[in-house]
């Protein structure tokens, strides 16, 4: 009997995982769903000279790319960013406003732990942060049991859209 159970429960758990892993939304619907139906054509960031150092400092290691693509209207910009959890990437889109987070939504999460980033209660705690001068979040973000390298991602993530936005400025975004 006790080995039956162990077995359903064994197998419960090894099912949850696997349907936490997907795709939750694709970039393109997420920037369609951010920019009303207009995207605007992407732009990019080239990660050269304090810039790179400034993002290295900022994540703890290099970035993966030289660029970094992202969308841009006004004082309004968009990025599709992806940073290792535990062991894979969890691909997140990052809208951020006037120098704060706007929306912050995970589209592809990879790990077998820490889907639980993935909700609002989670997310919505990035909305209104900005980026203080030390690099890190002007606002707390909670952690969850079970998920502290997926939240450390997602943390870095929102930190580095910040970044970039500030690097982008106001005048070089087009209306």
């Amino acid at each position: 009997m006790w080995i039956r159970l162990l077995l359903f429960t064994a197998a419960l758990a090894v099912s949850f995982a696997s349907l936490a892993r997907g795709t939750y939304q694709q970039p393109e619907d997420f920037l369609q769903d951010t920019f009303a139906g207009k995207v605007p054509q992407p732009q990019v960031v080239w990660l050269r000279g304090e810039l790179k150092t400034e993002v290295e400092k900022l994540l703890g290691h290099r970035y993966p790319s030289l660029r970094v693509r992202y969308w841009a209207q006004g004082n309004r910009s968009a990025w599709i960013l992806e940073e290792v959890g535990k062991d894979l990437p969890i691909t997140t889109g990052i809208v951020v406003d006037n120098g704060r987070i706007e929306r912050i939504k995970v589209l592809t999460f990879r790990e077998s732990r820490g889907w639980e980033i993935r909700y609002p209660f989670f997310t919505d705690q990035f909305k209104d942060a900005a980026l203080s001068g030390d690099y890190q979040l002007d606002h707390r973000i909670d952690n969850i049991s079970g998920a502290t390298l997926s939240v450390r991602a997602l943390i870095k993530q929102a930190r580095l859209a910040l970044l970039l936005h500030q690097h982008i400025g106001n005048n070089s975004v087009p209306p």
